[in-house]
């Protein structure tokens, strides 16, 4: 089961790190994403890595601001937000993506996705 930890209330500017976390198997040999989804709006693809970590995928909005990683050992993928903005409030999923990708199209569309865990809520106050 995953879970989103490490939201919060912030100003425009700060910085936020999200941490994904699975009690359950191990899922090294997926890759991983976060999602977001802003009060009346549908879901968003926000970032993605590959299994092995070496490979990421980012949303325009957030390209340049945000970095996704994974540390494989402790189970863990991790969404560091720089500069944070107000349209950049929402709530944050993590999901488990597929075994089988193009390293050079990683997966972005919801649908891709399974095993969805529990959100967090990020607020970014101007």
């Amino acid at each position: 089961q995953l879970q989103a930890s490490g939201g919060g209330l912030v100003q425009a500017g700060d910085s936020l790190t999200l941490e994904c976390t699975n009690s359950g198997r191990t899922f090294t040999q997926f890759a991983m994403g976060w999602f977001r989804r802003a009060r009346g709006q549908e879901r968003e693809f926000v970032s993605s890595i590959s299994g092995p970590g070496y490979n990421t995928r980012y949303a325009d909005s957030v390209k340049g601001r945000f970095t996704i990683s994974r540390d494989n050992a402790k189970n863990t993928v991790s969404l560091q937000m720089n500069n944070l903005k107000t349209e950049d409030t929402a709530v944050y999923f993590c999901a488990q993506g597929p075994m089988i990708y193009r390293l050079t199209n990683l997966p972005s569309r919801p649908i891709e996705f399974n095993n969805w865990g529990q959100g967090t809520q990020v607020t970014v106050s101007s």
